[in-house]
């Protein structure tokens, strides 16, 4: 009997081995271009995510997890569409984590995903422009930031609260930075506000100084930059200090970085702005398992890419398959009520109560909650610049 039952044991041990999969999950993000500064800690935080799950052993019979990276630039479509190319092709990955900015990530999603039909969850792309139904994307896309649709009206909130009436807007001339400023233009101006101007920069340029003039000349109590951090929008505070034409801004999310503090420091004291972003227990969880890493869990949108890796992995686990035609079926699923709540850390938790076949509601680093199709609801920190220094003034 005993003999029989370790011959059972060994049979069964054979057959979970021969399930288990070397899964490749994309991570595609802007390594050069105008948030470079930011991806690094968004890479590291869905990667943490990644190792947790291969730490557990719990995934689909023991199957691991493995990161591939690729370069989205963030703004050249071309270049990102090749690269999620390869992704699919030549390296095989079963969903992909990005990408980043809203231009580059529609380009990869019709271009490529829809084509190929692998799932999309990005941790950033915020342009409203994204709000897909269930047919115009198959259910391949979702995003744990919320769309900008929403951070408009939050701007709007924080400005009006500061007693900021009129405003100049300034914004990069793409997808991301038009959809951002047409959202906040109408909730400002629907709220009371005043806009002086509203105009596009191109990024790159050397010299931002006709830019501000315009800006300058149309005037404003506080000039908003939905640019960023690693390119023209710093470009457009630079020209604006140097000539006296505002000492005070409003910075949207791809402004919101240590790259701010580093180059302007106490020269835009007192200037505001928002990014997703949570006070939420599963904040304080997700900072804790990341402290003494090479990353900073509370660089903007780092959550969220923790949260996009492992909505990915728990999706797969209740699906019982990395098929992407399977598991995008789960993410709603494993995202929201009812369930057991499900944190950083404790994503081998999450694992086993599905594979029993339980329920989870995976709350994560960023209080996620999907509304459909695949939206995120959305919760932001609100930042004030104190000392020369990004502080968190509260959330909302």
């Amino acid at each position: 009997m005993k003999k029989l039952l370790t011959a059972t044991a060994a049979t069964a041990l054979l057959a979970g081995a021969a399930h288990a999969e070397n899964i490749k999950i994309g991570v595609i993000l802007g390594f050069t271009g105008p948030i470079e500064s930011l991806t690094p800690h968004m890479a590291a935080g869905a990667e943490l995510a990644m190792a947790e799950v291969n730490a557990s052993g719990g995934l689909l019979d023991g199957s691991t997890v493995e990161s591939v990276r690729a370069d989205s630039t963030c703004i050249d479509a071309g270049a990102a569409t090749a690269a999620a190319e390869r992704l699919i092709t030549s390296d095989g990955v079963k969903g992909i984590m990005g990408a980043d900015c809203s231009g580059v990530t529609g380009a990869i999603l019709n271009n490529v995903a829809l084509a190929n039909g692998v799932v999309m969850i990005s941790p950033s792309a915020t342009s409203p422009g994204l709000s897909h139904n269930d047919n115009e994307d198959n259910g391949l896309f979702f995003r744990t930031a919320p769309s900008d649709a929403r951070q408009g009206v939050v701007m709007t909130e924080v400005l009006m609260e500061e007693g900021i009436k009129e405003v100049a807007v300034t914004y990069t001339n793409n997808d991301y930075g038009k959809g951002l400023a047409d959202s906040f233009v109408a909730a400002f101006e629907a709220a009371g506000g005043s806009v002086t101007i509203s105009a596009a920069h191109e990024d790159g340029k050397a010299d931002y100084s006709a830019e501000v003039g315009a800006l300058a000349s149309a005037g404003g109590d506080r000039l908003v930059v939905a640019g960023y951090v690693d390119q023209g929008g710093a470009g457009i505070v630079r020209a604006a200090l140097d000539t006296g034409a505002f000492d005070t801004f409003h910075f949207p999310d791809g402004m919101i970085g240590s790259a701010l503090q580093e180059n302007f420091g106490d020269e835009i004291e007192g200037s505001t702005g928002q990014h997703p972003g949570t006070d939420s227990p599963g904040a304080a969880k997700y900072n804790e398992i990341a402290s003494g890493g090479d990353f900073d869990p509370t660089s903007p949108f780092s959550p969220e890419s923790y949260d996009a890796a492992a909505l990915m992995m728990l999706a797969m686990q209740a699906a019982g398959s990395s098929d992407p035609a399977a598991y995008k079926e789960k993410v709603m699923m494993v995202a929201n009520a009812p369930g057991e709540q499900i944190f950083p850390g404790e994503l081998a938790k999450g694992l086993e109560i599905l594979a029993a076949g339980g329920d989870i509601d995976y709350v994560g680093a960023s209080a996620v909650e999907l509304i459909g199709p695949g939206e995120s609801a959305g919760n932001y920190r609100q930042i004030v610049i104190e000392g020369g220094e990004i502080t968190t003034a509260k959330y909302r």
